[in-house]
């Protein structure tokens, strides 16, 4: 059912924020950076980035990423303002838009920013776990780098949709896992998008395999080889 009356999506954008808050708050949050610390809640962070995750797992960002200055990609889709309104009530901003829709809009609202961008690049409708290329052509007009975000969740429920959504359990273990950020030429062409959106999904595909692992024993199970852990290890990185 399609929601589009102003108070209702108000009523219900106020009532799912604060479940969002509320059940995403219990869980056991780590995060391990095997690159840079890109955190957006670390001081002195000054680059921007795009952070890139898959829409199955948006419930963590959506809480431990929520500040003012990361604006998140919404589509245009039919329910779209309801989410935008959810958004908004976590403490992100807005933009309307998407890698398939609306996107042209979106690159000309970011370059008028000063902030972060977030995106399901599977998303709003999949197929699940495949990159579009539209986000590689917002990281090449925007000039931002892009951070995938690998994240897992501890035995989820998964919901029978078309990403298999995961519904983390209260109080169950939730990782998060970085590298190095990826930048693309200013004047990179289709064919080059095209190189780029494939390295993009690899790596995103990648380091959720490494959360996914970690959640499993409790510990960051890295697939970098012993000397270049150990590197991490004495020079205080996670």
């Amino acid at each position: 059912m399609k929601i589009r009356h102003p108070v209702l999506i108000r009523a219900l954008s106020f009532i799912l924020a604060c479940v969002v808050r509320l059940w995403i708050g219990t869980l056991r949050y780590r995060y391990h950076f095997l690159g840079p610390n890109v955190d957006p809640h670390q001081r002195g962070l000054r680059d921007r980035y795009i952070y890139a995750f898959w829409h199955e797992n948006m419930l963590l960002p959506a809480y431990y990423y929520a500040r003012p200055d990361i604006y998140v990609l919404i589509s245009q889709h039919a329910d779209g303002q309801l989410i935008a309104e959810v958004c908004n009530r976590l403490g992100f901003q807005a933009v309307r838009g998407s890698t398939t829709r609306g996107g042209a809009d979106a690159v000309r609202q970011m370059l008028r920013i000063s902030a972060h961008l977030a995106i399901t690049p599977d998303g709003p409708r999949g197929p699940r776990r495949k990159i579009q290329q539209g986000l590689t052509y917002l990281a090449a007009r925007t000039g931002l780098p892009i951070v995938p975000v690998g994240i897992a969740f501890s035995r989820p429920w998964r919901m029978r949709s078309w990403d298999r959504f995961a519904l983390p359990k209260p109080w169950s273990l939730a990782m998060c896992i970085t590298d190095d950020p990826i930048e693309l030429p200013a004047d990179a062409d289709r064919a080059l998008l095209a190189e780029y959106t494939d390295r993009v999904e690899s790596e995103l595909q990648r380091l959720t395999g490494i959360a996914e692992r970690s959640v499993e024993t409790g510990r960051l199970e890295s697939d970098r080889p012993a000397h270049e852990r150990f590197l991490i290890a004495i020079n205080g990185k996670k």
